[in-house]
């Protein structure tokens, strides 16, 4: 299982992002459930950005409600966050999460909690 992430770059303060995020098997794909961003900044803890259920519930940080909106595309196994009004604390490298059902080659079920390569979010002041 792969989550592929993208999007990360340089912006300027209250500038937008786009991340992007994908999921994949080697094989099958049988159920993605909760997919999120969490972001880490040098020195700092990893902390919850967003998640959304399967279903389309969300979840935010207080520090970024009103700013960032989380969506996925369930057919594509793809997550989003548009980030808007950036400022320069949310300068992170952004991580997507998946918990993710699959089938493995001896077509077994297999549940995973993956993570993406992170991709780097910069916001100048």
């Amino acid at each position: 299982v792969q989550l592929q992430a993208s999007g990360g770059g340089l912006v300027q303060a209250g500038g937008s992002l786009r991340l992007s995020c994908a999921a994949s098997a080697s094989k099958k794909i049988s159920r993605v459930d909760d997919m999120g961003w969490y972001r880490q900044a040098p020195g700092e803890e990893r902390e919850l950005v967003a998640v959304i259920s399967s279903g389309g519930n969300t979840n935010y940080a207080d520090s970024v409600k009103g700013r960032f909106t989380i969506t996925r595309d369930n057919a594509k196994n793809m997550v989003y966050l548009q980030m808007n009004s950036l400022k320069p604390e949310d300068s992170a490298n952004y991580y997507c999460n998946a918990k993710i059902l699959y089938i493995d080659y001896e077509d077994r079920f297999v549940a995973v909690n993956a993570w993406g390569q992170g991709t780097l979010v910069t916001v100048s002041s």
